[in-house]
């Protein structure tokens, strides 16, 4: 079954090499699973017992089912986002040299471990805008094909190089594209040919680097998978997945992955954007209901936010908390911060435990070492527009933001089981009181 499961995932982060192939992949799983488009720019008819999806710049989709018995009407949501940190390719992307080198100027996007990008394979992939006829026309473009690489410099030219180095992103980072066979130009030559259009038509282009190397799975006993952009396509796998296979008659389930988390969120299509905002009003509305009704569902709604967790390092367990740290294999992990850059809090806590307990899921704690800040996440950003009862979890890993990073092979199908437990169940919420289950 855990291999099966890992095959499964590897697939999805295969098929989504930038954000907007991400939310390309979810729109096909959704729509084979019987899920209708709905157009920001039209007006929506959603009926109950329907199944819907919208996107927004194509990097960001917000999914959702109607439950055929709305008297207790509410969200249950899932979010995760569709972005990793990379390298993103500037506009005018060629630099030229020394000699016949061509290389390509790129810009560091979100934080990442900058040594793991090198001496690997390498290629590129987003979204270009290209010019047909009298209108402008999007195309994702994803090169399958080893075409670059960012060459480490020989330890005899830095004698310092196991000591510590800071790599400049201005002159350390640039890949290598051509030694002299191809010349200036030849990248948008390169992106024309590939979309059968002229170099001419390119009017713009959102491209970011891509790590080749294919996911594995490893150990003597099998114990582990490795992969490129397992925070967070991971968890916006296992979230799609519990998503799609629940069914809840009594609600309205909501999956939501956004792009942007690992540079703020702070976008049309981020997390702080309106985007959820919008979608929940506008499915009140098409259900006739008030703006009173719509408050009062928000009021007994419930957020899981989903984003990777840091397990336990092999060689590090001293940078973990003494007691609330996570093991691979283990389970999924509830997140905690008391400077509230996670959700969590007593309420949410005791809700997501109590259905991974009521289906046999084992369940972790997270929390930071004190005397150590950790990172941000979606739902406190997402409870600036829309503001519910939230948890935020993930899977414990190692080496997050590196371009390879590392999982257990168990804890996706745990994540799988725990979402869908929280997407059948029907939570009936009080207040921050009490809760009842009702599947």
């Amino acid at each position: 079954m855990y291999m099966e499961i890992s095959q499964q995932l590897f697939d999805f982060i295969q098929s989504s090499p930038s954000m907007f192939h991400t939310i390309q992949t979810i729109r096909t799983d959704l729509e084979n699973e019987g899920f209708m488009y709905l157009a920001e720019g039209r007006s929506w008819t959603l009926e109950k017992g329907g199944k819907y999806y919208t996107t927004r710049n194509h990097s960001s989709i917000i999914a959702f089912t109607i439950g055929q018995e709305l008297d207790n009407y509410h969200f249950q949501m899932s979010a995760a986002h569709s972005d990793s940190p990379t390298f993103k390719v500037k506009s005018v992307p060629e630099l030229s040299g020394p000699n016949e080198y061509l290389r390509l100027d790129v810009e560091g996007y979100g934080g990442m471990i900058d040594y793991t990008w090198l001496d690997r394979p390498l290629s590129v992939a987003g979204r270009v805008l290209i010019q047909k006829g009298h209108a402008m026309e999007s195309k994702l473009l994803y090169i399958d094909k080893d075409i670059l690489l960012i060459p480490s410099l020989a330890i005899h030219m830095n004698r310092d190089i196991n000591q510590g180095y800071a790599f400049n992103h201005k002159t350390d980072l640039c890949p290598l594209f051509s030694t002299g066979a191809l010349k200036k130009g030849a990248f948008d030559e390169m992106i024309a040919k590939e979309l059968g259009v002229k170099p001419s038509q390119i009017l713009a282009k959102d491209l970011f680097l891509v790590n080749r190397q294919n996911p594995v799975v490893w150990g003597y006993q099998d114990e582990f998978i490795s992969s490129p952009k397992l925070d967070d396509l991971q968890c916006a796998f296992v979230s799609l997945q519990g998503f799609i296979h629940a069914h809840n008659v009594h609600g309205i389930n909501v999956y939501c992955c956004f792009d942007n988390e690992e540079v703020g969120s702070n976008t049309k299509q981020g997390a702080m954007s309106t985007f959820l905002h919008d979608v929940l009003t506008r499915i009140n509305s098409a259900l006739g209901k008030d703006a009173d009704a719509y408050y009062q569902a928000v009021s007994k709604s419930f957020l899981v936010s989903c984003d990777n967790a840091h397990a336990v390092h092999p060689n590090h367990g001293d940078k973990s908390d003494a007691v609330n740290y996570a093991m691979m294999n283990k389970g999924p992990v509830i997140k905690e911060a008391a400077n509230q850059k996670y959700t969590t809090d007593a309420f949410s806590r005791a809700l997501f435990t109590y259905l991974c307990k009521e289906h046999d899921i084992p369940v972790q704690t997270f929390a930071n070492r004190s005397d150590m800040a950790g990172g941000s996440t979606l739902g406190n950003l997402s409870n600036t527009q829309v503001s519910v009862h939230a948890v935020d979890i993930g899977l414990p890993q190692l080496a997050m933001h590196s371009s390879y990073e590392t999982a257990g092979i168990e804890d996706t199908s745990y994540a799988i089981d725990a979402l869908q437990a929280f997407f059948n169940a029907n939570l009936m919420i009080e207040e921050a009181d009490t809760v009842t289950f009702d599947e």
